[in-house]
């Protein structure tokens, strides 16, 4: 007899999202291959590794996306059409980023003279503004009344991640301003802008933890704006290293900073689980109790 595995029932109703995302994994493993097979470098500006990082962290956006879109509480013509735009949006990133580097092409800021990639590049960026404008429109779907009284705690979990998320954007903005990723003397942009979509990982999970633990509900959201509101912190202080032109893995006060506050997120995730696990075991667990 084989025994399937259930999938989770936001995987079932976000199937086609999740799909999309899973693609980018794959397109990201291909350039992976190609780039350890032949060199990263592809003449005259491409760059297999920035298609292997983006395609992979797009995927990963993707799937973490489907899986809070459910708690959007959208009717199904709104959710339909937030679905389908990112999907379609998704499809175009992957094509500029993974064919365009293949080509020796940048995607973004463009050095060809060919009308093709010039055209690839405006898109891109329109494409890029796009993504923003809609993630706010489901941004807006969580400070509903009753989308929040659905599911309290992890509707205030998605609402810090999402704000981690606008951070990114804008971060995504100022690269585009800026012509690169680099900035002043040895700030890096990319690792901020990056930092920040891992909030819609971390942060919905550690909501979702305290609702399979004990203790009050207001107890309950004590963790989850503990560990969001650190997170921000940690993102905000990393920015301002970043935007002074230091380099994150410098030894400074930023630096130290930084790493204590997403040691806080990552102690606010195990207070979580153990909540969990104390419920299980049929003891609740207060998080206020010591």
């Amino acid at each position: 007899m084989v025994i399937g595995m259930r999938l989770p029932d936001w995987v079932k109703s976000e199937r086609s999202l999740v799909y999309t995302g899973l693609l980018g994994l794959a397109l990201s493993v291909i350039c992976l291959v190609m780039a350890v097979v032949g060199g990263g470098e592809v003449e005259p500006h491409g760059d297999l590794w920035k298609a292997v990082s983006f395609d992979a962290a797009l995927g990963v956006f993707l799937i973490s996306t489907a899986a809070i879109l459910p708690a959007a509480g959208m009717k199904k013509g709104s959710s339909a059409f937030f679905r389908w735009s990112y999907i379609a949006l998704g499809l175009y990133c992957y094509f500029a980023e993974t064919v365009q580097n293949m080509r020796g092409v940048d995607p973004r800021f463009t050095e060809s003279a060919l009308a093709f990639d010039q055209a690839v590049a405006n898109i891109f960026t329109t494409v890029a503004m796009l993504l923003i404008v809609f993630y706010l429109f489901f941004m807006v779907q969580f400070y509903r009344r009753k989308v929040f009284k659905s599911n309290p705690e992890l509707v205030l979990g998605i609402r810090y991640a999402i704000a981690a998320v606008m951070v990114s954007f804008a971060v995504g903005i100022s690269i585009s301003v800026n012509g690169g990723r680099y900035i002043g003397g040895e700030g890096n942009l990319i690792w901020l802008h990056g930092m920040g979509f891992h909030a819609l990982q971390a942060l919905p999970i550690i909501a979702w933890l305290t609702t399979r633990g004990g203790g009050a509900l207001r107890e309950r959201k004590r963790i989850i704006h503990f560990s969001g509101a650190a997170f921000l912190c940690g993102l905000l202080i990393m920015g301002w290293q970043t935007f002074e032109g230091r380099p994150l893995l410098e030894w400074s006060g930023y630096s130290a900073a930084t790493a204590a506050f997403f040691l806080l997120v990552a102690a606010s995730a195990v207070k979580a689980w153990m909540g969990r696990g104390a419920r299980k075991a049929g003891h609740p667990v207060s998080l206020s109790s010591e």
